[in-house]
């Protein structure tokens, strides 16, 4: 549905104001997003409250999948080829009536298909939205091993269609990396899903000899090369879907091992929020994104999520009046708006050099992808200074560490001094599913002596604590996406004039206590104890002692 002809259904059933749909499409116009994003993000409608005025302009109800989605059996009430066809999946139901849901009410020929598989029922049709058809459809997918006999059995563009199915695999579970680890006669295929590696199936050593062959053809890399590392990049195009993939090949024991980086394309409806940033946060990062030049990194080990809040901030900050250039290797998302130039070695673009042409091209904020040597520290430190807002990442364990880190680079104290202005350290953790979270208590003493680290953490002689039991729409696990863990160190005067000293990462820790500032650990208890994510979780990637 477009998004002028929602906005006159919102307001015609009285879900939003003439103003609302004023300031969404104002919102809409500046790039930033989707009018839709903004009347969510603003609270001027909920999820569900869409979903009920859409069926209502159909005449039918709203069904909520994520909320109830059906079990295997339920799924299998209506053959894959008609639920693929028209995207309908099983709803519930009653004595003499069955109620299906579907995106596409209006799809020619959907009523006697559907009616067909049903006979002597009524069948009823609600709406539900693509993204839930969409969790849906991919659970009646056989094995990923299963579809791999089927292909060889074929035999016809083997090495092809075995690449084709792994992606698509991956895309369906929201995978960020395939990886293709040879171990004798074959090859496992394992999918980074929520920060965490699961098994996706394997191929024969022989198959993955051709499926990496056509990956190095693809990313325009040596196939005659089988010793040294390689770095590449794929357009993937399947139907609709085009997605960037990052290649990388190292020569290990058993054979060379590939892993596939998915790049996300876009940014629409990348919020603090969204990421599990808490109000304070945002506050902090609003104010220090108004100050006309300064610079704000986020610190954290690869995959902690560092660019993609960054690339929330710029988001917000993207204006027509403003312009916004990003030097990044690689470019992990597209926005509109912004002048995104990709780093290339061979032509000998790096960070600095790229960095130095940038500020000649009249920029109100800058995004360095990575500051990883002293050239890049010290040419970032000056853009800041000479009335830039600089944004980056830097690899350190926490927010405090980041200042003697940065000064081991030879950057001199009072430039950072006078250029830093906030510090933001981070880690993913796994989120609860919200479909089959259930709280639960536990004695405070069997929660310390279960986790020795956890002792003094709660004050109450039982704490009540959440999980997910594992559903469906988790695939079992109990968790689905995840939350951003937090430290964030707002560079006051008092820490600018400790960075002056050539301090140690325990006198900044110290210093941004007093001043309130809250460990990675302290922010991941408050989100276990909200339900947001699991103790154990806060655990596995925040030390209590950070």
């Amino acid at each position: 549905m477009e998004s002028l002809s929602l906005a006159e259904l919102l307001i015609e059933q009285s879900y939003i104001t003439q103003e609302d749909a004023d300031a969404a499409f104002a919102f809409e116009k500046t790039g930033a997003g989707l009018a839709l994003d903004y009347l969510l993000q603003e609270g001027k409608l909920n999820r569900s409250t869409l979903g009920i005025a859409i069926a209502e302009h159909f005449g039918t109800s709203y069904t909520d999948l994520d909320a109830k989605p059906p079990s295997a059996d339920e799924l299998n009430r209506i053959p894959e080829d008609i639920a693929r066809k028209y995207r309908v999946v099983f709803a519930n139901e009653k004595e003499d009536e069955v109620r299906v849901a579907t995106d596409r009410l209006e799809a020619e020929g959907l009523s006697a298909a559907v009616e067909a598989v049903f006979p002597g029922k009524k069948v009823i049709f609600t709406y539900s939205f693509s993204e839930s058809i969409d969790a849906s459809l991919p659970r009646y997918q056989k094995a990923l091993n299963t579809r791999f006999a089927e292909i060889v059995k074929h035999e016809h563009r083997v090495a092809p269609e075995l690449l084709d199915e792994i992606i698509k695999d991956a895309l369906t579970y929201r995978a960020s990396d395939v990886h293709f680890e040879p171990t004798g006669d074959k090859t496992l295929i394992r999918f980074r899903i929520d920060g965490m590696l699961r098994l996706a199936g394997s191929i024969s050593r022989e198959f993955y000899d051709n499926v990496l062959n056509r990956m190095k053809i693809q990313s325009n890399l040596r196939t005659d090369e089988h010793f040294a590392p390689q770095d590449g990049a794929i357009r993937f195009v399947s139907g609709s879907t085009a997605v960037d993939l990052r290649l990388s090949i190292v020569p290990t024991l058993g054979g060379e091992k590939a892993v596939v980086r998915i790049l996300a394309e876009y940014v629409q409806g990348l919020t603090f929020d969204a990421l599990g940033f808490s109000p304070k946060h945002i506050e902090q990062f609003e104010r220090a994104s108004k100050k006309p030049f300064g610079m704000i990194l986020t610190v954290g080990p690869t995959g902690s999520g560092k660019t993609t809040t960054l690339y929330a901030l710029i988001r917000k900050l993207n204006t027509p009046e403003v312009n916004i250039t990003t030097i990044e290797d690689p470019v992990e998302y597209r926005m509109q708006g912004a002048n995104q130039i990709q780093v290339n070695l061979k032509t000998g673009l790096t960070f600095a050099k790229g960095l130095r042409a940038v500020v000649r091209q009249d920029p109100n904020v800058i995004l360095v992808g990575e500051i990883r040597d002293t050239e890049t520290a010290e040419t970032a430190v000056n853009a800041a200074l000479t009335g830039h807002l600089l944004l980056s990442t830097f690899h350190a364990n926490d927010a405090a560490t980041a200042v003697p880190r940065l000064l081991e680079l030879n950057v001199e104290p009072f430039l950072l001094a006078s250029t830093l202005e906030l510090l933001v350290a981070q880690r993913l953790a796994r989120r609860i599913c919200e479909t089959c979270r259930a709280s639960y208590e536990i004695p405070r003493l069997d929660l310390e002596k279960q986790n020795p680290s956890m002792k003094g953490v709660f004050t109450e002689e039982m704490v009540t604590l959440y999980k997910g039991a594992g559903c469906a729409s988790c695939n079992g696990t109990g968790y689905k996406g995840r939350v951003s863990i937090v430290e964030m160190i707002e560079v006051s005067p008092s820490i600018k004039s400790l960075i002056g000293t050539h301090p140690s990462a325990g006198a900044v820790r110290a210093a941004a206590k007093k001043e309130g500032a809250r460990s990675l650990f302290e922010d991941g208890i408050d989100k276990a104890r909200q339900g947001v994510t699991t103790v154990e979780e806060v655990l596995r990637v925040a030390s209590s002692n950070s």
